[in-house]
């Protein structure tokens, strides 16, 4: 007899958490409840799926051979219920949505635009913003079900995490640099790619949450005679940011939404205009009148303000390209 998917969504739970409570308050049920359904499905399937000890949750090996099955099943149930039950019958007796957690990166970016789109269309859904800081980290915290949509530059993700995920492409960001105050390049209104030529830009470098920004920038920099910051920790706050910029007088790879930060000046980038693709990005598979508004948002957004037009001398990676055109 097929397992019932609720007891399969149950299992994905604890087996992403390794933790009961956690995965119970993923799932906003009692503790008892998802321990029940869990004992339940392994009854049904004559297996233990979990070794428990006061210490530890972990899988065993018969749990690491459902894996696979369990997250088809339950991502085959999320498909027919967007295709067959959306605003119907049955969503109406269904218990009320949990809030929708989104990836905002930063304050002032495009992302916080969409959000408050997005709450616009959707008044009675719960949207929640967090803070990631990179499309890198924020693809773990969305497949471990911790998040549910971020934005950023989806051809930067290892093949296997895309394989897991969606993406709707939202806007060619023109990219620029800050410089600290005084710094020679200032003074100009914008900053050809050549003139950074001989110089060290921060891009992230180290910071294992952003590792496709540092690529684009690798990329872009690439026989252009500019080399990339080597790894230092991250400047968190604007006062913080002041400190490091004052003390090592070093360019930072950002986009022309970057947020004014003291004593630095923020200046596009062209010749050519290096654009950063951004989409949004989901869990496949994840149903929730949430997700239906930020995608909405992020269309009405795009058309209105020209998200999608790309410059006729933009750069872009091919592949980021082509994945941008593929929605």
């Amino acid at each position: 007899m097929p397992a019932d998917p609720r007891l399969l969504r149950a299992f994905l739970a604890v087996a992403e958490e390794l933790h009961f409570t956690r995965a119970a308050s993923r799932l906003h049920v009692a503790q008892q409840a998802l321990s029940r359904d869990v004992r339940r499905l392994e009854r049904e399937l004559g297996s233990e799926l979990f070794a428990r000890t006061t210490r530890q949750v972990t899988l065993t090996s018969d749990g690491v051979r459902l894996l696979p099955y369990a997250r088809r099943v339950v991502e085959a149930q999320d498909a027919l219920l967007f295709a067959f039950g959306r605003g119907g019958p049955a969503r109406q007796r269904s218990a009320p949505e949990a809030p929708l957690l989104v990836d905002i990166n930063s304050a002032g970016l495009i992302s916080g635009l969409v959000l408050d789109r997005a709450r616009e269309l959707a008044p009675d859904s719960e949207l929640m913003a967090r803070f990631e800081s990179g499309l890198t980290g924020a693809a773990q915290e969305m497949l471990a079900g911790r998040l549910d949509a971020s934005f950023g530059r989806f051809a930067g993700l290892d093949p296997a995490v895309r394989a897991r995920l969606e993406q709707q492409p939202v806007r060619y960001e023109p990219m620029a640099v800050v410089l600290p105050a005084g710094h020679r390049l200032a003074a100009l209104d914008a900053v050809p790619l050549d003139a950074l030529a001989g110089e060290t830009v921060y891009a992230g470098a180290g910071n294992p949450r952003t590792l496709e920004w540092t690529d684009l920038a690798v990329r872009l920099f690439e026989g252009r005679g500019i080399e990339v910051a080597s790894p230092a920790p991250v400047a968190i706050g604007a006062e913080e940011f002041r400190r490091v910029m004052a003390r090592t007088r070093t360019p930072v790879l950002a986009v022309v939404d970057f947020p004014a930060m003291p004593e630095s000046v923020l200046r596009p980038l062209v010749d050519p205009v290096p654009l950063s693709p951004v989409s949004l990005v989901w869990r496949k598979g994840l149903v929730h009148s949430g997700l239906d508004a930020l995608r909405r948002a992020a269309r009405e957004l795009a058309g209105e303000k020209g998200w999608l037009h790309r410059p006729a001398h933009g750069w872009i990676p091919a592949t980021d390209a082509l994945i941008m055109k593929c929605h």
